[in-house]
């Protein structure tokens, strides 16, 4: 073999040794490729429905890991936040559980012990006006049980009696403004057939919102050990009530007066007057501070709790939480010393 034949076969295995290697590059880079786009296709597929652990999305281990992520589905509107965020504000209790979101840019703007697990008073009764309004008809005629009134002594009922006639609306009213236990067990049996089944639907609502921190027990929020929340998880509650007009229009009302038909045809007028001491000018709002929607709660085991969507000067929508508070004017100091943060 001459030289020029030798010096042919070596370039051609040279040739033949990269073109090798470059298809082994190109079958890797395509691999490599599916991978990347099939765990993109499961990622933009995933499903809306299904519960929200704090704990579970995307892998992490810890609350304070998941913070640093974004969740897919679901998650992507939400407010992640660490268990503290802290800001210098004057507080009359720092054990209670606390929280300000800035609904517009998704921010944390403080959080206190938000994912600590805490009663919730009449705060449940958020639930239960979620699932009035995407379930009942508000025109539907009502007529009150001597088993809505069937509550724990000293539990907050309305001026209705058994036998009266109502609307759902005028229960939906009673319920958001008034807190009214009695409302709340009617709504419920009159959707559900029975507050145990309606207890159910609560539930299944609060895994489909991601309320992973939450398990209810009756549809008022009374007492119960085995009833139990985190502010984080109101904040996911009354973000969906949030979105609902029904509830923003009652939410912000003062008071309210009905005309219901007693058992006897009589036709009598009611006046409640809101258990929001913003709403009823007993407290003092922070200048340009404007209430979206609000609910309050209150039992011993609970504290004192508000939850509140408000507007700042500027316009722009907060979610403002204060739970566990020993009495109304830690409450109400906790709650004004947040709500000055949201126009700083």
């Amino acid at each position: 073999m001459n030289e020029d034949s030798r010096s042919r076969q070596i370039q051609y295995r040279r040739f033949s040794i990269f073109r090798s290697f470059l298809l082994i590059i190109l079958a890797f880079a395509a691999v490599l490729f599916l991978i990347v786009f099939l765990h993109a296709k499961r990622a933009s597929t995933y499903a809306l429905d299904l519960a929200y652990d704090l704990h579970e999305q995307n892998g992490a281990e810890d609350i304070s890991e998941f913070s640093q992520q974004t969740a897919e589905g679901f998650a992507t509107d939400l407010v992640a936040a660490e268990e503290e965020t802290p800001q210098e504000i004057v507080l009359a209790q720092d054990d209670c559980k606390m929280l300000l979101f800035n609904l517009e840019s998704k921010d944390p703007v403080y959080s206190h012990r938000i994912y600590q697990k805490i009663y919730p008073a009449s705060l449940a009764k958020i639930m239960t006006a979620i699932l009035a309004i995407e379930n009942a008809g508000m025109n539907a005629t009502v007529t009150m049980s001597a088993e809505d009134f069937d509550l724990d002594e000293g539990a907050q009922v309305s001026s209705l009696m058994p036998g009266d006639t109502v609307t759902m609306d005028e229960l939906f009213h009673l319920l958001v403004i008034y807190s009214s236990n009695d409302a709340a067990m009617a709504i419920a049996r009159t959707i559900a057939g029975s507050t145990d089944a309606f207890v159910d639907m609560m539930n299944r609502r609060a895994a489909e919102l991601g309320m992973s921190g939450t398990h209810f027990v009756n549809p008022t929020g009374l007492h119960n050990e085995e009833m139990y929340t985190t502010a984080y998880d109101v904040y996911l509650m009354l973000r969906q009530a949030y979105s609902y007009q029904d509830y923003l229009n009652v939410s912000q009302m003062a008071e309210y007066t009905t005309d219901v038909i007693g058992a006897d045809g009589t036709t009598r007028t009611i006046y409640h007057t809101s258990t929001d001491q913003y709403l009823t000018n007993e407290q003092t709002l922070p200048s340009g501070i404007r209430i979206l929607a609000s609910k309050t709660g209150t039992t011993d085991q609970a504290g004192s709790c508000l939850a509140l969507v408000i507007q700042n000067e500027y316009g722009v929508a907060y979610t403002a939480i204060v739970m566990g508070a020993w009495n109304k004017t830690n409450l109400y100091t906790n709650m004004t010393s947040l709500l000055n943060l949201a126009n700083a």
